[in-house]
């Protein structure tokens, strides 16, 4: 079996992920949950595999001691993101499979409140959750409502591309760490020369991307980025605390000024077990909200969402428990992802 074929045969089960390891069978994940492929594959035969993705280029890396992360694309148009690891100095290599077409907002099953904040014409949004919650999907929605809608210049920098844009009503140029650019935070200070409207960050990883996205939101762009963080409070304080201790203040002051809002996202399975809703927490950036982060005031970011509801806010205990009365997910499952069991509690 090649690498092909097990895509085409993960992609007809709805698999999301696929597990690839030297002497383990092959693992899908199927709804968020793990698997067993029914495939045998020998330590040789993963091995090859693995190996077979790869160019002659980053089979070097791989020797050197580096983790790879690319995508690839298969004969039928879909993408898939990979990453190529070690371990007990064996191969594994996790595949992430993208959708060839991105989504609307309203089939992701998502607020009315995004659009409003992809209208935007400048700022700071962040999309957060853990890995696997559909955050690049939600992103490459907004990106595409907008080349859906206005006549902007949109600069992506991804680590690697995942979803392609077809070009609409906007000029789209992606930009790939390692292949096009060197790193986020050299792109990022070369993208303000490029005449964007919007700029979409992979990920902000380090205080250099944050400094970087930050200043092009204060300098007239609307900026688009992820955090692997599960919620809006969280999400402030993670960004602050990745500055040094001297810059930390003026990071404070400047997401003050260029916030519009936060979306934090997880997905939870149906009850059937055959599918996953999104449960969300929203911030907008309020003049209260605002004034939280201005004054270090975080913690209290969850009262700013409750009296936010009219303006399209909510936290995510609020949202668990709207799924929990619809019938759309469990309590059980409600408990499992909450942030605050004790205030779902309350809630439910």
């Amino acid at each position: 079996m090649n690498a092909e074929q097990m895509i085409l045969m993960a992609r007809e089960k709805g698999c999301s992920d696929i597990h690839v390891s030297e002497g383990m069978d092959l693992t899908f994940r199927i709804n968020g949950r793990l698997m067993d492929s029914g495939i045998y594959m020998s330590a040789a035969e993963s091995r090859e595999l693995i190996m077979n993705m790869l160019s002659s280029v980053q089979k070097g890396e791989l020797e050197s001691g580096r983790d790879l992360d690319f995508a690839i694309q298969t004969p039928d148009g879909n993408r898939q993101r990979v990453n190529v690891y070690r371990y007990q100095r064996k191969l594994a290599a996790t595949i992430r499979l993208l959708n060839n077409r991105i989504p609307v907002l309203e089939e992701l099953g998502l607020p009315p409140v995004l659009r409003r904040l992809a209208d935007e014409p400048r700022g700071l949004i962040l999309v957060t959750g853990p890995t696997g919650s559909g955050k690049s999907t939600t992103l490459a929605s907004m990106i595409d409502y907008i080349n859906s809608t206005r006549a902007e210049h949109i600069l992506t920098i991804e680590d690697p591309i995942e979803y392609v844009y077809q070009q609409k009503h906007s000029v789209i140029h992606q930009r790939e760490v390692g292949e096009d650019v060197c790193d986020f935070a050299s792109a990022l200070r070369s993208a303000l020369r490029e005449d964007p409207d919007v700029i979409l960050v992979g990920e902000m990883r380090d205080y250099e991307t944050i400094s970087a996205a930050v200043t092009a939101a204060e300098t007239g762009h609307l900026v688009l980025s992820t955090l692997h963080t599960t919620g809006a409070a969280l999400t402030i304080d993670r960004i602050i605390d990745a500055c040094p201790p001297g810059a930390q203040n003026q990071i404070r002051t400047q997401l003050s000024g260029v916030l519009q809002g936060v979306i934090t996202q997880t997905l939870i399975p149906e009850p059937s077990g055959l599918g996953r809703y999104p449960a969300t927490e929203i911030l907008i950036g309020t003049d209260a909200a605002l004034n939280l982060i201005r004054e270090n005031k975080c913690h209290q970011m969850n009262t700013v969402m409750q009296s936010g509801a009219s303006l399209g806010m909510h936290s995510l205990n609020m949202d668990l428990t709207r799924l929990v009365r619809e019938g759309k997910i469990t309590r059980d499952d409600a408990m499992k992802y909450s942030n605050n069991k004790k205030e779902l509690l309350q809630y439910l």
